[in-house]
């Protein structure tokens, strides 16, 4: 679907029976630092490949603040962090250095094993700062959760654009509206950050099996009912579903694309279409063995690592319905 709203005026806005589900997040307290996830939830595990969905903040940090997520193992998956505010430094096996901020995109494919740690660098933790941001786990498709791990970063300038009547929008991954981001990907996945000014329109495309929006700021109407900031709708396929800004305006975060061929088991920081490859994974974390196993950590941040608790060890891989 290309699109721009001075050719669709018109577009309609979609009753409720066009939204399939609603899910409202579940909220954490990580020391200060609030975090939101929409997904996995009980009512919806994925949505399109995209498996986990986490709105870090708005927090504001003072003086030698900041966030320390230390080294820690993803496999079968991609990661994607998109920031509105602040920064983080990312540093990777690959040994991959790279700032990240806002408006910018860190992508980086698990594959069959890679491990990273983010943290706020030196330089912000001088001064008082704020962290909001979104960060997304991709399920890869089958035949590529073995692949090789990779990396990329892609400057904000280098996302499409979609601006026209009160809508500001870049695409962050995938295809949408005839546009293609260039982050590299293995399945059919759209993602794009959308601004709205109040009363604005937003379609969505009507080009992907499975779609969604996140509210992270405003709100928005569809159907004649208000969906505040902090909500994720996800819409029927095929169904032409537009949404309209409240009088504040809204931020969004639209997301799909092509349904996974089966569900993937989660455990921890891993996904995969095999129980056995997720115990295999956490076997060798366990064991630590950075010389000669299959994880090694960032260099440049080596010192520690996230280690498997017991209550983690408790807990089973359990696929998504």
């Amino acid at each position: 679907m290309s699109w721009n709203p001075t050719q669709n005026p018109d577009c309609p806005n979609a009753g409720l029976d066009g939204l399939e589900t609603l899910i409202i997040p579940r909220a954490r307290d990580l020391g200060g630092f609030e975090v939101r996830r929409a997904l996995p939830s009980p009512k919806r595990q994925m949505v399109g490949p995209f498996i986990f969905f986490d709105q870090m903040g708005p927090a504001e940090f003072i003086t030698d603040g900041g966030i320390d997520v230390r080294p820690h193992p993803h496999i079968g998956l991609g990661t994607v962090t998109y920031l509105y505010q602040g920064e983080f430094e990312h540093r990777d096996s690959l040994g991959t250095h790279q700032m990240i901020y806002p408006g910018e995109v860190n992508w980086m494919v698990a594959g069959r094993g890679v491990t990273h740690s983010e943290r706020t660098s030196a330089e912000t933790r001088a001064t008082r700062h704020k962290l909001f941001g979104i960060q997304t786990w991709i399920a890869l498709p089958e035949d590529r959760e073995d692949m090789a791990p990779d990396f990329e970063h892609h400057k904000k300038e280098a996302l499409p654009e979609l601006d026209d009547k009160g809508v500001a929008a870049k695409l962050i991954l995938g295809s949408a509206y005839g546009k293609t981001s260039p982050v590299t990907m293995q399945s059919e996945t759209f993602y794009v950050d959308v601004v709205l000014a109040a009363g604005a329109q937003f379609p969505l495309p009507d080009d992907h099996e499975d779609r969604g929006l996140y509210v992270t700021e405003g709100s928005v109407e569809i159907g004649g009912e208000v969906f505040e900031a902090g909500r994720m709708m996800v819409f029927r396929p095929g169904d032409r579903i537009s949404v309209r800004a409240g009088e504040r305006g809204a931020r969004l975060m639209a997301l799909g694309g092509e349904t996974m061929n089966e569900g993937r088991y989660i455990w921890w920081n891993f996904v995969s279409s095999s129980r056995d490859r997720i115990e295999e994974a956490k076997e060798a974390w366990k064991a630590a063995d950075w010389e000669n196993g299959p994880f090694r950590l960032p260099p440049g941040d080596d010192a520690e690592h996230i280690p498997i608790t017991p209550e983690l060890e408790r807990g089973k891989p359990r696929k998504p319905k």
